[in-house]
């Protein structure tokens, strides 16, 4: 859940892992820390509190050097203090290490460091690594890592220095995310790539049980018995400025607006006149034909885009589907065979448990796919096959455009696995390609409703309580629209499917409780309307949010806004985008930090 970045050079490498750990911040920002070879020795500054407390500090003090390691913390083992920062050092400060992810048997290791008289300084679990590989160390960093490694069981990434060796920074990963970047005389460690893009584009993605060597003038690559492995670099395309605010005040809010854009690199190159291609699946039709259900299995934000996508593939394949929580689902002893198909959704492609839910599913015998925004993560490297959305980077903690582009994935991939299985003609399949290709620009014209969503907002700000409801897909984008304005205005908000609420929820509502009323799904119009007049009648404030046409809300609401017509099993990929703009400016109104919410970080790489 934490952010890595590591130098060697001839740069001042306190400069460097500070740039990198801004750009690593949204991993995690409740201590920070950074560790750099001196004159002196190995130094280390860490801090409690954001980023910009250490700033302060090494503004006061600085750590002169060329080789460094840094860190931004989100907590797991240890509440957020000084103590529990990064980087951890043994208690002769002889090794000091960097570390992203859970070691499992930490405790196991713990109680034996201090049997034989190590004496901890923190209630992480990373300070057992720096005394762990410290115990091994005679002289030689990567033979001391490599033994230490044996012991570690978890996920981890790590950067390691040692005292007496200025020339030398030791990176591993095992399901941790770490990237390597390669410059003229310095290289670079990092969490993701932005940490680093200031100074190289040219990138190796570490793999599971890999370690990197790294000298100012070399990398190399090898397993974690020493055996070399060949590492071909991928050259990055995108800059440094895809990674900034771009002039807005937030990353969310550029975010957002970049969502047209979204669309249309996620869709253009799979639609063909054809109908739907997806060259990235290269499995033969038999295969795809022997389909007979689908488990959709995911987290969080893209957790909602599945059940999104179980709507569509439902209603366009007529194969069942369910649609799981990773955190739930192997643990529930999914039942598993080769007629199974598990997609499983991730933005980073590097979330813990939707990582373990695809892994029983492929020791089950199902066939895998991956939707994920990331090229080279672990999700996308250990599926059978890879849909990449093409969101580009997202900054903000608060999923925006990653969860639309995923909508828009699963739009494509329900109308391919329908073309497949012969369920709609060539016709009908450019039918729906001439409605996918209009939602672009459909959301450049909800995007100019801003305005409208910031006075809706200020009128809701205050509350304390609100519900969404809806039915069918609108429920589904309800709990979408909860969780954003849940994650960043700490506002106490429930989605509910709005055919339920007389069987207990009714009861909630009350005089002036804020009612968010999705209304987008024409074949449940006439219910969805008695369902919005029985929360009136209990006095509730109710917004609506429909479709072009639907005049007849605009009776008995408080307040309709509308979103452009489009075909139902579309409508989400619109009927989100105000709902986001809604979560946006109630978080700005209350002051909060739109971009770091409290208690979250972007990528949750740990169960």
């Amino acid at each position: 859940m934490c952010g890595i970045v590591g130098y060697i050079g001839y740069r001042d490498s306190q400069t460097v892992l500070l740039q990198g750990l801004k750009r690593l911040e949204y991993r995690g920002y409740d201590s920070a820390g950074i560790a750099v070879h001196t004159k002196t020795g190995l130094q280390v500054s860490k801090a409690q509190g954001r980023l910009a407390v250490l700033e302060g500090q090494l503004h006061e003090q600085r750590l002169e050097g060329t080789i460094g390691i840094g860190h931004t913390r989100w907590a797991t083992h240890g509440k957020p203090s000084h103590a529990n920062a990064h980087p951890h050092t043994d208690g002769r400060c002889v090794i000091s290490v960097v570390h992203n992810g859970i070691i499992e048997n930490y405790m196991e290791l713990k109680d034996a460091l201090q049997a034989q008289g190590v004496v901890f300084t923190s209630e992480t679990d990373t300070e057992v690594v720096a005394h762990l590989i410290a115990s091994y160390y005679e002289g030689d960093l990567i033979s001391a890592v490599q033994q230490a490694t044996r012991r570690i069981r978890g996920a981890y990434g790590l950067g390691v220095l040692a005292q007496d060796n200025p020339e030398l920074l030791v990176a591993v990963r095992m399901h941790s995310p770490l990237i390597i970047g390669k410059g003229i005389n310095e290289n670079f460690i990092a969490s993701d790539i932005p940490a680093i893009l200031e100074y190289t584009r040219e990138v190796y993605i570490l793999h599971d049980g890999e370690m990197a060597i790294l000298t100012r003038g070399n990398v190399q690559i090898t397993d974690l018995q020493g055996n070399a492995v060949d590492c071909a670099t991928m050259q990055i395309e995108w800059d440094l400025q895809t990674a900034e605010k771009g002039g807005y005040d937030h990353f969310m809010f550029k975010e957002i607006m970049e969502q047209p854009r979204a669309y249309r690199d996620t869709m253009v190159p799979r639609l063909t006149a054809q109908g739907v291609v997806f060259p990235e699946l290269s499995w033969e039709n038999t295969l795809i034909n022997h389909v007979k259900r689908i488990h959709i299995v995911a987290c969080g934000t893209a957790y909602h885009a599945g059940l999104v996508g179980k709507g569509i593939i439902e209603r366009l394949t007529r194969i069942p589907v369910e649609a799981d929580v990773a955190s739930e689902y192997r643990y529930r002893n999914p039942i598993l065979d080769a007629q199974t198909l598990v997609i499983v959704v991730s933005q980073s492609g590097e979330t813990a448990d939707t990582l373990a839910a695809m892994r029983e599913a492929k020791r089950g015998g199902a066939l895998v796919i991956a939707i994920t925004n990331v090229v080279a993560s672990s999700v996308a490297r250990e599926a059978d096959a890879v849909i990449l959305t093409m969101a580009g980077p997202e900054i903000a903690v608060a999923s925006t455009k990653a969860y639309t582009t995923m909508l828009i994935a699963f739009n494509l991939f329900a109308i391919w696995l329908a073309q497949q299985h012969q369920r709609v003609t060539p016709t009908e399949a450019q039918q729906m390609i001439q409605v996918l290709e209009k939602l672009p620009e459909q959301v450049e014209r909800l995007l100019d409703t801003a305005p409208l969503w910031e006075q809706i907002a200020g009128k809701i700000a205050s509350s304390e309580h609100l519900f969404f409801i809806g039915r069918g897909m609108d429920y589904a984008v309800a709990q979408e629209g909860s969780l954003k304005l849940k994650e960043i205005s700490y506002i106490h908000s429930e989605a509910y499917a709005a055919g339920e609420l007389k069987h207990g929820t009714l009861a909630l509502i009350t005089e002036d409780v804020p009612v968010i009323a999705l209304a987008t799904q024409q074949d449940v119009l006439d219910k969805m309307m008695s369902n919005i007049i029985e929360v009136k009648a209990r006095g509730a404030r109710v917004i609506a949010l429909t479709v072009e046409g639907n005049t007849a809300l605009a009776k008995i609401v408080d307040e309709v806004v509308y979103i452009p017509k489009t075909d139902d099993i579309f409508a989400p990929a619109l009927a989100v985008i105000p709902l986001q703009l809604f979560a946006y400016y109630a978080a700005t109104i209350r002051g909060n930090d739109v971009d770091k919410p409290r208690n979250l970080a972007k990528s949750v790489t740990v169960e």
